[in-house]
């Protein structure tokens, strides 16, 4: 019983809607199209899930054995850093999701194409392969990709264009420029996630010789960085939805820009790692509302 806590706070259970947002966003679109079906979209909730709780076990386990979380880190503390949990027990525990997101990999993969299109069956366990590899690597191994300044890219390609496009050629069997747009902005405001967490630990991953796209702007710049993102995001929406404009639900998603227009202006005044960490939930949070509304507002008719 005395273990449960420090699993699920290893878990970053918070993260789990940023997760699904490309999954809700591409599933929406198919459903607008004629092609949805509820077990492939609880399928691919699971799987999307369980990858994401493979990363956050990995990264804990990646910057614990590295000494990255330590006394400077802002934020909740990690379950290596805190001892609750030993560094076998986690890297048991990621082979053991390893396990599970390749069956739930197999699962979605049968479940959306059977024994035909070869392509699409290889093209997904290939993604998938791949997910798994980038879910590890971020901090684990010797050079891993989030100490080289690469984790916007990944997150950018895997929780904007695979997550969205990947989950609506599950229903479809084709890619359609329909969701390009779509993904590309959900890539921007993911990232932006991930540029806030590394603004919030720039000085502890400096020490650490963590080398995060942050550390290499320095604050200043990664500021700018992060409004060309969430603005970048909002402009390529609206562009969006009046090139694929059907009627004014199109634009329910607008009621998740208050937040993230209030979010812009807090990180303009912001300066210390609690700022920047206060304000996670409300970008994370805010990015899953905007793909719930701009999905919904194209099956509301």
């Amino acid at each position: 019983m005395n273990k449960i806590k420090p699993w699920l706070s290893a878990m970053r259970l918070r993260t789990l809607p940023l997760s699904v947002s490309g999954i809700v966003l591409g599933s929406c679109f198919a459903y607008y199209n004629g092609h949805f079906q509820i077990l492939i979209f609880v399928l691919a909730i699971f799987t999307t899930i369980s990858l994401q709780i493979l990363s956050n076990l990995a990264n804990d386990y990646g910057d614990g054995v590295k000494g990255t979380d330590n006394e400077d880190r802002v934020g909740p503390e990690r379950a290596l850093q805190s001892g609750a949990i030993t560094p076998k027990e986690m890297y048991e525990a990621i082979r053991f999701n390893v396990l599970i997101v390749v069956v739930l990999m197999v699962m979605l993969i049968w479940m959306a194409f059977g024994s035909s299109n070869f392509f699409y069956i290889l093209l997904f366990f290939i993604l998938g392969g791949l997910s798994i590899y980038s879910a590890l690597r971020y901090t684990m191994g010797n050079s891993p990709y989030g100490y080289r300044a690469l984790g916007d890219v990944f997150v950018f390609v895997f929780f904007g264009l695979v997550s969205t496009i990947g989950s609506y050629v599950l229903y479809m069997h084709t890619i359609d420029h329909v969701v390009i747009l779509p993904a590309i902005a959900l890539g921007l405001l993911s990232v932006a996630v991930l540029n806030l967490n590394n603004m919030r630990d720039i000085e502890s991953d400096e020490k650490s010789n963590k080398i995060t796209l942050a550390v290499k702007l320095g604050l200043p710049r990664a500021k700018k960085y992060h409004y060309f993102l969430i603005v970048g995001a909002m402009l390529l929406t609206l562009v969006f939805s009046i090139l694929y404009y059907v009627e004014l639900y199109n634009f329910l998603y607008l009621i998740a820009f208050i937040p993230l227009i209030i979010h812009v202006k807090k990180i303009r005044v912001a300066h210390s790692p609690s700022d920047f960490d206060s304000q996670l939930k409300v970008v994370a949070l805010s990015t899953f509302l905007y793909s719930v509304l701009l999905g919904i507002g194209y099956i509301l008719y």
